[in-house]
């Protein structure tokens, strides 16, 4: 029975990852950030149904960035296998706050590195890092393994200098460390604060009666959209190699947010319209003449990233990893959880606009 060790296992990816590991009879053991949930315990409501009460899965409470805290935890645990999910993941927010990113991003990566090295653990632990297709910035479409990288945000930047202290370290001690590139999966425990998980949601409540029309920023930029639960387990093939090495990780289709918006209302029977350029473009219900959806200039980016496309095929070639899920039925099972979350939310009471 193999022993992992998931840093920031209460989000999208650490919650799909220990349902995975569970699943394959791993102990399992979770760090998140101390002030995430005043009880670690809550941080099952998101986890979901998890086999906690079998005592195979422990959370604990503390910061990645404090080398000292990392290095007794791994001593403690003493994992077979560690995967860093944790990082401050909003490409936006990475704008405002780069220097809470560059420090969180990159100082975890190497604590977790530093640890194992002191530890003289190098030769028992096997380590995922997660990097992402962020890192590829403004470099021509598709994108490999041996595409080179010019990330445009604080965020592509530190995870970019973590990919190289997991390659420093591989290469000068030995290491098994891995780097998974990535590009943008989604599930419905996705947080709201990501574009796609903000469009079905909207989608779902208008569906329900909301009046308020979505909006968006920059609909041009192309994304390589795959499904959360098919990545984690593309992490786990990593670290079951011998060898360890860097692998991307993409359905190889992309898609704008114009079409994600458009594919997510169809769903629901609406046929959006595209009317006027410009920040006065606006998504219209071709029945009805209702706008649907609504562009904000805030929610540009300083530099934008207009086109992400992975190339998979060393991970499909090495690893035999495949995506099984694509666009439409991702939209299609985001949506339908979204409709059964607001239903019960909304119960038998009419529907009331909120604020964004």
């Amino acid at each position: 029975m193999k022993t992992a060790l998931i840093t920031g296992i209460a989000g999208q990816d650490g919650s799909y990852l220990a349902d995975f590991l569970l699943g394959k009879g791993y102990i399992v053991h979770g760090l998140m950030r101390w002030d995430s949930y005043a009880n670690a315990e809550d941080a099952l409501g998101r986890l979901g149904a998890l086999d906690a009460e079998e005592g195979r899965l422990t959370l604990h409470q503390g910061d990645l960035t404090d080398a000292q805290y990392v290095t007794a935890l791994i001593k403690k645990i003493k994992p077979d296998e560690i995967y860093n999910l944790a990082a401050l993941s909003q490409v936006a927010v990475s704008f405002e706050t780069p220097a809470s990113t560059i420090d969180i991003n990159t100082k975890g990566t190497l604590a977790i590195l530093e640890a194992v090295r002191l530890l003289d653990m190098q030769n028992s632990v096997r380590i995922y890092q997660a990097s992402s297709s962020e890192m590829f910035g403004s470099a021509p479409a598709p994108q490999n393994e041996d595409t080179p990288m010019h990330p445009c945000s604080p965020y592509g930047i530190a995870k970019l200098a973590s990919y190289w202290l997991a390659r420093t370290y591989r290469d000068s001690y030995g290491m098994h460390v891995s780097n998974g590139i990535l590009f943008n999966h989604e599930s419905p425990t996705r947080g709201e604060d990501f574009v796609t998980r903000k469009i079905t949601r909207a989608v779902a409540e208008i569906e329900a009666g909301r009046s308020r029309p979505l909006c968006l920023g920059n609909l041009e930029s192309v994304r390589d959209w795959g499904h959360a639960r098919d990545y984690v387990e593309g992490m786990w093939m990593m670290l079951q190699r011998d060898r360890s090495d860097d692998y991307v990780l993409a359905t190889g289709t992309a898609k704008t947010v114009r079409e994600f918006a458009t594919r997510a209302f169809a769903h629901i029977g609406k046929t959006v319209v595209w009317v006027g350029d410009g920040q006065k473009e606006r998504g219209i219900d071709h029945k009805s003449g209702k706008t649907l959806v609504v562009i904000d200039q805030a929610l540009f980016r300083p530099k934008e990233v207009n086109y992400l496309l992975g190339d998979a095929s060393k991970a499909k070639r090495v690893l035999g990893w495949t995506p099984n899920t694509y666009f439409d039925d991702l939209i299609s099972e985001m949506i339908n959880v979204d409709r059964e979350l607001i239903k019960a939310r909304v119960s038998n009471t009419p529907w009331v606009d909120a604020a964004e």
